[in-house]
């Protein structure tokens, strides 16, 4: 049996789930060049090349893909076993994306304190949607299909991923209704998804336009809130915004709704208390959300 270095395997994990070589070794407090030669030597290790080097960051070959379910599951009972160790049973992990973290949770962190006193909520952002399975105490919020079931999750669909364009109410523009052709010739805001992109080409006229981009969606709504332009989310991320008067909907994507956002937590947990009152609190959110916008 191979000696696997299991420090090596964690920052493999990480990587994997960035994609990007430099931003999982952010996340570790190490350097670049430490979190490649870990890399370098689990892969000499093993006998097989883990990732491919690109131009935005790394993919994972198969057999990488391969090991990254295996080390996620190892790490995810690792962590639920540690968790359970003299576990007053008061702390629950929500995963999560990080725009979803900074403009879904965070607005409602005051009000969850309030209705949830005696439970602490440990908040982890990834970029990607976990591959292992969910342990004790934790749940996720994750974008998906309806035809994506996991066979070691249950999940509830909260909201459809609507897309709109957003932008500050002072930011000059034309009037409403807007088209997709006007809407185009503003200054656009574009994150990591490239959703402008995709819409450019589907017009069929890709031209020259200005294209501010960002890693993730929140910064770009900042931006938008900062007058910078106009940014295109799911309009979950931009509710709260919205009705703080902090940002405008000028466009609504006509096409049927991108899969749907889906809270979910371990078959092998169903029974938790606290997993499924908080997970009744994140329904009622997105219900009093949708009522609040009708």
């Amino acid at each position: 049996m191979r000696q696997m270095n299991l420090n090596g395997l964690r920052i493999f994990a990480a990587v994997a789930r960035r994609g990007n070589i430099r931003q999982a070794a952010d996340d570790l407090n190490l350097t670049r060049g430490a979190v490649s030669q870990r890399i370098k030597q689990l892969e000499l290790d093993l006998g097989v090349v883990l990732l491919e080097r690109q131009a935005r960051g790394v993919a994972l070959t198969p057999e990488g893909a391969r090991c990254q379910a295996a080390v996620e599951t190892a790490l995810g009972a690792l962590e639920a076993f540690f968790a359970g160790l003299g576990e007053t049973g008061t702390q629950v992990t929500l995963h999560l994306g990080s725009s979803t973290a900074s403009k879904w949770l965070m607005p409602r962190m005051e009000g969850f304190a309030a209705r949830f006193p005696g439970i602490t909520l440990r908040t982890e952002v990834h970029s990607r949607q976990l591959t292992r399975d969910l342990g004790r105490n934790e749940l996720a919020i994750w974008p998906g299909r309806a035809s994506d079931p996991s066979p070691f999750r249950t999940a509830t669909p909260l909201t459809d991923i609507r897309l709109v364009a957003v932008c500050s109410p002072d930011f000059p523009r034309p009037g409403w209704p807007m088209g997709l052709e006007t809407l185009l010739t503003l200054p656009l805001l574009q994150d990591a998804h490239r959703r402008w992109e995709q819409l450019i080409r589907e017009t069929g006229r890709p031209g020259a336009r200005t294209l501010l981009n960002f890693d993730r969606a929140a910064l770009a709504l900042d931006a938008a809130i900062g007058g910078h332009g106009v940014a295109i989310a799911p309009s979950y991320m931009v509710e709260h915004d919205i009705l703080a008067g902090r940002l405008a909907e000028i466009w609504v994507d006509p096409e049927p709704p991108r899969g749907q956002l889906f809270v979910s937590w371990s078959r092998d947990h169903a029974g938790q208390a606290q997993v499924r009152r908080i997970v009744d609190w994140v329904i009622g959110e997105f219900a009093a959300e949708r009522h609040a916008t009708a």
